[in-house]
């Protein structure tokens, strides 16, 4: 619980930040000093950068996007452009951080045209053997040749972190135990990387909404600002990738 807090505390933090260069980014622009508005800009685009990562790798896992074709510089590069050009667009310094996501999940939606994925690995996801976990984990970790890919490089920044990750899907009053069980067997970077390969195994937007709820701490109302959906449709998305989380933790780890 303490580890949530400071994390939650951290992210609002991180929020204020972003909030407060919102107002510098519009008075540099105002004065034409791009090199300053470039350098702040750096400052508040960690946790932007990874998310556009983990989004190009879930369309690379399935299939929607050559690995070696675009990597997160190319879409950050693109959201400077952005930035420069459509800022006045920011109705508000508080609607920064959102805007900025939306941008960015714009561009990689851009790059990406069909919703397809592992439908076989989604529908049984509930009922993966371990080996057969185990099996998964290492087609996602290796290559043909041999060489590390998307699971291993998942985790591209080491900011914000995801050890409360368990008590944001096991939820409810009986799970408590359940939770205790995993946390005696497995390490947070065993269960990060568990839930990067379930990550990459869901539908992009399913990952995309989990992954802003869960990681950036976005509420429901911001989330469908930056994918495009309605409240309802991402409180969907988030049920059902929570049910798939928790399902494989259940399916894997727990005899």
């Amino acid at each position: 619980m303490e580890s949530i807090m400071k994390n939650t505390t951290s992210t609002n933090e991180f929020n204020v930040f972003v909030s407060k260069t919102y107002v510098d980014l519009v008075s540099l622009k105002q004065t034409g000093d791009t090199q300053a508005s470039n350098s702040l800009l750096l400052k508040v685009l960690p946790q932007v950068k990874q998310y556009v990562q983990h989004k190009l790798n879930v369309a690379t896992a399935n299939g929607l996007l050559d690995k070696n074709r675009f990597k997160g510089d190319d879409i950050i590069d693109q959201l400077f452009i952005e930035v420069y050009d459509h800022i006045d667009a920011v109705e508000a310094a508080d609607d920064f951080h959102v805007w900025l996501f939306k941008k960015a999940d714009e561009l990689v939606e851009d790059l990406l045209v069909d919703e397809e994925f592992d439908t076989y690995f989604f529908e049984n996801i509930d009922n993966f053997s371990k080996p057969e976990w185990d099996e998964m984990e290492e087609k996602y970790s290796t290559d043909g040749d041999g060489d590390f890919v998307m699971l291993e490089d998942f985790d591209t920044n080491d900011y914000p972190k995801n050890d409360y990750l368990l008590n944001a899907v096991f939820v409810e009053d009986k799970d408590k135990d359940i939770v205790a069980t995993l946390d005696k067997k497995l390490d947070a970077e065993r269960v990060k990387k568990h839930a990067n390969l379930v990550l990459l195994g869901l539908p992009k937007t399913m990952s995309s909404a989990f992954e802003l709820f869960n990681t950036y701490k976005f509420n429901t109302h911001e989330i469908s600002k930056i994918i495009n959906k309605s409240v309802h449709e991402v409180a969907h998305l988030l049920k059902e990738a929570k049910g798939k989380m928790k399902s494989s933790f259940l399916s894997r780890y727990i005899d």
